[in-house]
């Protein structure tokens, strides 16, 4: 067990960065207003997404670099239009992810009171995401790589294990028959919620660069780290994505489903309102465990966004501008936790809209990353003995059209 765990690395970084806004905001809200009925778009999204997250791990363990040179070598446009891409959302999704985080930490480990500067309150909540967002920079810029791996074997145990308990005890709790039919949701709202939700599940397509920045660092560090252990990792993070994700589903459906309760989009709220109706229906006992499970999904995602999008700019910044940029991470982990506060602070009572424009800008450019990915994987930089099964090529090719096509239609239906 022990020597299974220090293999690991990389695709527990991509479980702790994927499993966030998606499961505990989206997969619980998909649960409360559509029961178990979006269960299909959860199994499709993490099915046509696969390939295209796996290559990440695929072509940087056989390669020992990272998307990002092999972007480069496609030609210099398409790392052009990532950096654009990723330059426009780093701060939105990253201000998304710590909102929720600030605003459960507010309601399980209380309120600060409110600090009055040059006539401007600053509340219990901004404190705590300043509070956050200093952690996590100083556990990204201290310790690196190493302590970031150490730190999330620790906190998918943990977060695994408590939130598999929470549902454990609804299914024991509840009287009623599982109802499995499956819904499409109409009108406006419904499937801009559809978008939303199957955006970031498991996660945004973009992961799967700092997935191959991470597995170059782990290849560095653990020199047996080859192509088969890399992809044995990947989907051991892969799989627990998608068994939290029908965890938090069902943790939705269980507890909240058919109640009334419509969600706040403070951050503060929504946090309050998840914690108390879990523990309305489980009993008191229960605000420790879900309590556990939420904070630690939250700062998972919060910790490994601030490593990951620095990581992919500084790479990336290196490559167009073909200098090496030694201070480059530094410098792009401080901007990218300043103008996290800055607009955090500008946008704190909008948590459900930075949320949703966070999500829908993922799901949108998701084809692009799955194309140049695919496209990567089967190009001559890719070593030949490494190159992806048949098996893989359909479901790349499957995952591309559906993708494409599913974007297309919620552009018309705008």
């Amino acid at each position: 067990m022990i020597t299974t765990l220090k293999k690991l690395g990389p695709g527990l970084l991509f479980a702790g960065a994927a499993i966030g806004v998606s499961h505990l905001v989206q997969s619980t809200r998909a649960g409360a207003d559509f029961g178990l009925g979006l269960l299909w778009a959860l199994l499709l999204a993490t099915l046509f997404k696969y390939p295209f997250f796996q290559y990440g791990a695929r072509y940087a363990s056989a390669t020992g670099e990272s998307l990002l040179d092999g972007y480069k070598k496609l030609g210099t446009p398409i790392l052009i239009i990532y950096y654009i891409l990723s330059f426009a959302t780093i701060f939105t999704i990253q201000t998304a992810v710590t909102i929720v985080t600030a605003g459960l930490a507010t309601t399980l480990f209380g309120d600060f009171s409110p600090i009055v500067i040059g006539g401007t309150t600053i509340s219990s909540i901004q404190i705590w995401t300043v509070i956050i967002t200093i952690i996590c920079l100083a556990i990204v810029l201290r310790g690196k790589y190493k302590l970031l791996d150490v730190l999330m074997k620790v906190i998918i145990i943990t977060l695994s294990i408590s939130t598999i308990g929470a549902v454990i005890v609804a299914l024991t709790n509840t009287t009623e028959p599982l109802n499995f039919t499956q819904v499409f949701p109409k009108g406006t709202i419904e499937i801009g919620f559809l978008a939303a939700f199957m955006g970031w599940m498991p996660a945004p397509l973009d992961i799967a660069v700092a997935q191959s920045l991470w597995t170059v660092e782990k290849k560095k560090d653990t020199k047996s780290f080859n192509t088969k252990t890399a992809l044995f990792d990947f989907n051991i993070g892969y799989i627990s994505t998608i068994v939290l994700g029908v965890c938090f589903v069902f943790l939705g459906y269980l507890i909240m489903y058919g109640s009334g309760e419509t969600f706040s989009n403070s951050g503060a709220s929504f946090s309050n309102q998840l914690i108390q109706m879990y523990t309305s229906s489980l009993g008191n006992w229960a605000y420790i465990i879900i309590g556990i499970a939420a904070f630690t999904t939250m700062f998972s995602t919060t910790l490994t966004t601030l490593d990951a999008s620095p990581r992919t700019m500084h790479r990336s910044s290196q490559l167009l501008f073909k200098k090496e940029f030694s201070k480059g991470f530094l410098f792009w982990a401080s901007i990218l936790a300043i103008g996290t506060i800055i607009i955090f602070f500008a946008f704190a009572s909008e948590m459900g809209l930075l949320v949703k424009i966070a999500t829908i800008l993922s799901f949108i450019t998701a084809p692009f990353y799955a194309i140049i990915n695919y496209w990567l994987i089967r190009s001559k930089h890719m070593p030949q003995n490494a190159k992806p099964q048949r098996w893989l090529h359909l479901l790349s090719w499957a995952g591309i059209i559906f993708l494409t096509s599913f974007s297309i239609w919620y552009l018309t239906t705008l």
